[in-house]
């Protein structure tokens, strides 16, 4: 490997930042972006940027070159320029003329590139989950901090004028004293079926795809999408479209993680190679706020419940809201379900996090770093405990586990050098 690339592996790397912030521009001048991963998410990302008039995506990443190529090529074709690919994302990190990264890797790579491209000087837009395990969404949080980075998540909801205004009535009591908060996944999640092992595609780098996982033979059931049904890569529904769901949840109870989380699930359809739960319920009780958290995944042919296929719903002692979708809300009071205040209103995240990135302050955000981690995290508890099998206690101040190492020990993984998340970052 080459050396000047080695310095972002280190455990307590100090790297000069190189961002927006510190180089010398005017305020005139475009933030330069680099997306990273664009076989799905990440031409959202590019779209994204590329309406806003204060940025650009400079640059394009991915370890497999057919699909950078496919995203340039496309990308010439909409916006009339060529816009330069690379494979390896170190590589965008030691670029000085990058000052923000756009992250939509598999969830595996997720926290591990953004603590570098903070190290690196880069601001960061990170896709959900912001992590793949609570310990390294905690070193992220870490890393923003020390090297003074802006890190947005990327749960667009949180920029919803609708949303807003619908915490808003959760915070003044428009549907009285709220103690509970439902989260639905309901999307159709057909069998992914049975693939053999081969050997990767001539243009795929399939050891930086696999990145900080323990290395498993090429095969199609991983790369590229079906990576979110193993718990090597991804983290389930809860850990995919899930993370909207569970950071509406938290948003809108006004809690951080639980002392006690209960799941159940299991694969009850599909004879296929997926690892994760098509079907899974989770708890969530905060016993000193009087208040919990109920997520349901379910797959396939399933009912939405007042609308609700893909959101939340939120109970107080006057009524309850009903959250639709990333950018609409309704309430009904009273024991007649009489209809209350409503909006359907969306917003821009992508414009939120760039103006953060100008202003350098964490309050013009909409999706911090700390959010993003918790929001993570608690989808995280709820598949250790189904994993477990049983109920399990935990320590939100520590981030631990009480008294049980077995559970302790799936707060983080074995990772894979040289793509190391660090102790000390």
């Amino acid at each position: 490997m080459n050396t000047r690339r080695t310095f972002f592996l280190g455990a307590g790397s100090a790297v000069a930042a190189a961002g927006f912030a510190d180089r010398k521009v005017s305020a005139n001048d475009k933030i330069q972006v680099a997306v990273l991963g664009v076989n799905g998410r990440g031409r959202d990302h590019i779209a994204g940027f590329q309406k806003q008039k204060d940025a650009q995506v400079a640059l394009i990443c991915d370890p497999d070159l057919r699909v950078a190529r496919k995203r340039q090529n496309e990308f010439q074709e909409r916006y009339g320029r060529k816009v330069e690919i690379v494979q390896d994302l170190r590589q965008v990190f030691e670029n000085k003329n990058i000052d923000a990264v756009s992250i939509a890797t598999p969830n595996h790579w997720h926290s591990l590139a953004a603590i570098w491209a903070c190290q690196a000087g880069k601001d960061v837009y990170v896709e959900k989950p912001a992590s793949h395990n609570i310990w390294e969404g905690r070193k992220l949080v870490e890393a923003a901090h020390k090297y003074d980075r802006i890190v947005q998540h990327g749960v667009q909801l949180r920029s919803s004028e609708a949303l807003q205004e619908a915490v808003d009535h959760l915070r003044k009591g428009t549907i009285g004293r709220v103690y509970m908060s439902r989260g639905l996944v309901y999307r159709w999640r057909p069998s992914i079926g049975r693939k053999p092992t081969a050997a990767p595609p001539p243009d795929l780098d399939y050891n930086l795809w696999t990145g900080p996982a323990q290395e498993r033979p090429f095969s199609e059931r991983l790369v590229h999408y079906n990576w979110h049904w193993h718990w090597d890569y991804g983290n389930g529904d809860v850990g995919n479209q899930g993370i909207h769901e569970t950071d509406m949840c938290m948003w809108g109870l006004g809690v951080g993680l639980p002392n006690k989380v209960t799941a159940m699930g299991g694969k009850f359809l599909f004879d296929d190679d997926k690892e994760t739960p098509e079907v899974l319920t989770s708890t969530y009780l905060y016993p000193a706020e009087k208040k919990m958290i109920q997520f349901e995944v379910r797959h396939w042919c399933t009912n939405e419940e007042q609308g609700v296929g893909v959101g939340n719903i939120f109970y107080g002692s006057d009524g309850y809201m009903l959250i639709k979708g990333y950018d609409s809300y309704e309430i009904y009071l009273g024991q007649s379900r009489e209809k209350g205040p409503s909006r359907k209103a969306g917003g821009d995240h992508f414009a939120n996090f760039l103006k953060a990135v100008r202003s350098r302050k964490t309050s013009d955000q909409n999706g911090p770093v700390e959010t993003a981690h918790l929001a993570s995290a608690l989808a995280h508890l709820g598949n250790i405990s189904h994993r477990l099998e049983r109920q399990l206690t935990f320590d939100p101040a520590a981030e631990r586990f009480i008294g049980d190492q077995q559970a302790d020990a799936m707060l983080s993984r074995k990772y894979r050098a040289p793509f190391l998340v660090p102790e000390k970052v």
